[in-house]
């Protein structure tokens, strides 16, 4: 019962983990405007995702542009993009395998082991789902703070890590936690021969009892005779 909820508990935190790597790829907040020397026009905001530039103004207007070549964006970008693609594609890959050897469903009938390997590779899924995410977040979030401290690059493109990068990383910690809990709970698989040595086990081990002493003849169960 303890690993059954452990179960519940772990496969619910994995699917808000791969919501939220959803929403980090659908964000542009991966870099935003950086408000540093006499860069203090605070009027608009620049967003900066791995799929398109928006500009918020503090009026409520926004304007989003989708880039316009794939092969010009920068290495960190492409590899955000194929990576967060992959992660969203485990992720369901993830989630349905999980469903299938959890405690709870009946799928593979009553054979644990079966269902003992197929919760170990969906809590593995999650895991590798939890690094696809991690990957491109730190890459990204690398690439701005080398920028940002960079003396040769302007101050009006230096830029600071966006909401998206902090999500990003709650998203890859809360997957590869639920994975790694997801694989420890899994039922262990029986050993056959355990139930039938401990049943089936030989004396040939324990001492033998001492006989027991022959018991006296009681005169009283035999019938008496009378003697002429």
């Amino acid at each position: 019962m303890v690993n059954t909820g452990l179960q519940l508990i772990s496969f619910t935190c994995a699917v808000t983990g791969w919501v939220m790597a959803i929403a980090v790829t659908a964000l542009p907040q991966w870099k935003v405007t950086a408000f540093v020397g006499s860069n203090i026009l605070t009027s608009e905001i620049v967003w900066e995702g791995i799929w398109m530039n928006c500009i918020y103004q503090t009026t409520g207007h926004m304007q989003c542009k989708t880039y316009d070549s794939l092969l010009a964006l920068p290495a960190d970008v492409q590899a955000a993009r194929a990576l967060m693609c992959l992660s969203i594609f485990l992720g369901w890959l993830s989630c349905t395998v999980s469903c299938c050897g959890m405690k709870c469903t009946t799928c593979a009938g009553d054979d644990r082991q079966a269902k003992a390997a197929i919760a170990l590779s969906g809590g593995v899924l999650f895991i590798v789902t939890g690094l696809c995410v991690l990957v491109p977040v730190s890459w990204t979030a690398n690439t701005v703070i080398q920028d940002f401290y960079n003396p040769a690059v302007p101050i009006v493109h230096k830029r600071e890590l966006g909401q998206a990068i902090y999500l990003g990383w709650a998203s890859a910690v809360i997957l590869m936690l639920s994975g790694a809990v997801l694989s420890s709970t899994c039922p262990q698989s029986e050993r056959r021969g355990y139930r039938r040595g401990y049943m089936g086990r030989s004396f040939a081990n324990t001492r033998p009892s001492a006989p027991e002493p022959p018991k006296p003849i009681s005169t009283s169960s035999l019938p008496l005779k009378e003697y002429v």
